[in-house]
């Protein structure tokens, strides 16, 4: 036990707690003191590092722990963090409270609902914390599993296809996964699990080049990778408010972190060769992404279809291989959970006063909810790239670092995953002007009520973040980039 098992602990505790709890003003209790606990101690573990950083402190991980739990495969329960960890165990605090906030009313089965959600939670701050990839590909699963139960009971629509779908487009990539993380323990040697052993030794090229594209792909599922990405906007427009929140605010960043941390730092002279197709790929997601969200009329696939394209850009500016391109990719991370979490959030709220969210059906939104829609325009402006705000630092730096490399080929790339910018502000527009101006659509609309206040702390909480984030982000980027030297020289070593 260290500090960062805390982050598995509290969720644990909150399943217990929710088992025994059985009134709704209990189970919000128990809920809201778990999140809160979960951001306290995120703020503290970033104060933390950036106090063993000034001290001089220059390991690769810091805080770390090892305990023995299979010795037959050397498997260990071994946990430590860099800045990237900790700027994703961050952003997963933010989500988790907040989604708590927006599930205060949550029907039916309250308890149930957020016993699946804690055990979700358990799973994604495991897989962030860790360092051994038995453990990883354990948390990843843990992660996922859940989210069939939570979309196919509490989601709406077409919940079962969805769910079902979701999960055996998952499942499929965690199988190309754990073939490779074998592959990887075996051509490393056989004897250890451990990512910063096995990043010490080379795994020859032979088996590099194709372990490496199912790494990549196994996590590139997860982070709406095409033509994997089909789940992602179906999962969105089903699941309840509080798990798209998390879903694509937070699940969909294990995607991308995934193949930063394993496929890109322990296969680099495969990700070299190879790295050309899969931006041919990430560049059509970030397209195909922006002109599929361009003819929705549904806001929940408005903005699904968005985080194909964003998260697109994640694993872009990866395959980049630059530390400023690097730098950007967690940065969007950053970006895209908040104010796709805040765009989910206020699209539940919307949802559950008006019972629709076709844009067709609403307009003057902005004279009945004020709060709301002030808010669904903040979290437009962010995703269409507004300076001041977090999607504009994200997605300059990303840029920035792409047109760095100076071939013909990906500077064309770059100039064509550049447009989607122009393509975000098109569907974002249309859509704030439909729903949030001109007539009122439905006469039923004109009496429906404002925010509530546990609505505004969720709503709140996201876009102070998002305003921080794009306003102040030098003390992030700084922490990024010690934390990517590693893997940037190693892959600049495999060149």
């Amino acid at each position: 036990m260290n500090f960062l098992s805390i982050f598995v602990l509290i969720p644990i505790l909150m399943l217990v707690a929710m088992y025994f709890a059985r009134k709704r003003s209990q189970i919000n209790i128990i809920a809201a003191l778990g999140g809160t606990a979960l951001l306290i101690m995120s703020g503290i573990l970033t104060w933390m590092y950036f106090g063993e950083r000034a001290a001089g402190n220059e390991d690769i991980m810091l805080f770390r722990a090892d305990m023995l739990w299979y010795e037959a495969f050397n498997i260990h329960y071994s946990v430590g963090v860099d800045g990237v960890s900790v700027a994703m165990l961050l952003l997963t605090s933010v989500i988790v409270f907040t989604g708590v906030f927006a599930s205060w009313r949550i029907d039916p089965l309250p308890r149930e609902f957020f016993l699946w959600f804690w055990l979700l939670s358990a799973g994604v701050y495991g897989f962030f914390i860790t360092i051994d990839l038995f453990s990883m590909f354990m948390f990843y699963e843990i992660a996922l599993i859940p989210m069939y139960l939570l979309i196919g009971i509490w989601g709406t629509g077409k919940k079962e296809y969805s769910a079902m779908k979701l999960t055996l487009m998952l499942m499929g990539g965690s199988a190309l996964l754990l073939v490779s993380i074998l592959g990887i323990y075996y051509f490393a040697g056989g004897d250890t699990m451990n990512l910063l052993e096995i990043a010490q030794r080379n795994i020859p090229v032979e088996a590099q080049r194709y372990l490496f594209p199912l790494a990549f792909m196994g996590f590139g599922v997860l982070g709406a990778l095409f033509p994997f990405h089909t789940w992602s906007p179906d999962g969105h427009a089903s699941a309840p408010t509080a798990v798209s929140m998390l879903h694509a605010g937070v699940l969909m960043k294990l995607g991308g972190y995934g193949a930063f941390r394993v496929a890109m730092y322990l296969m680099p002279e495969a990700a070299h060769e190879q790295a050309w197709i899969f931006l041919i790929l990430t560049g059509i997601s970030v397209i195909y992404g922006a002109f599929s969200a361009v003819v929705q009329t549904d806001l929940k696939y408005i903005n699904a279809y968005s985080s194909v394209s964003h998260c697109g850009l994640v694993l872009f500016a990866i395959l980049m291989m630059n530390e400023t391109a690097m730098t950007g990719a967690v940065m969007q991370m950053l970006s895209h959970g908040l104010m796709t979490a805040l765009f989910f959030a206020l699209i539940g709220m919307i949802y559950g006063r008006t019972h629709t969210r076709l844009i067709t059906e609403m307009g003057g939104l902005m004279k009945i909810m004020p709060f709301l829609g002030v808010s669904y325009v903040i979290a437009g402006m962010a995703s269409l790239g507004l300076p001041g705000l977090s999607g504009f630092v994200a997605e300059m730096t990303i840029f920035v670092g792409a047109f760095q490399e100076t071939d013909t080929f990906h500077r064309v790339l770059t100039i064509v995953a550049a447009s989607s910018i122009v393509i975000t502000a098109v569907y974002i527009l249309r859509v704030v002007g439909k729903i949030l101006y001109g007539k009122i659509q439905d006469p039923h609309h004109a009496e429906l009520n404002d925010a509530t206040w546990w609505e505004r702390v969720s709503v709140v909480t996201l876009i102070i973040a998002v305003v921080a984030l794009g306003s102040v982000p030098f003390w992030i980027s700084d922490m990024i980039q010690n934390s990517l030297m590693p893997v940037v020289n190693k892959l600049m070593a495999a060149i």
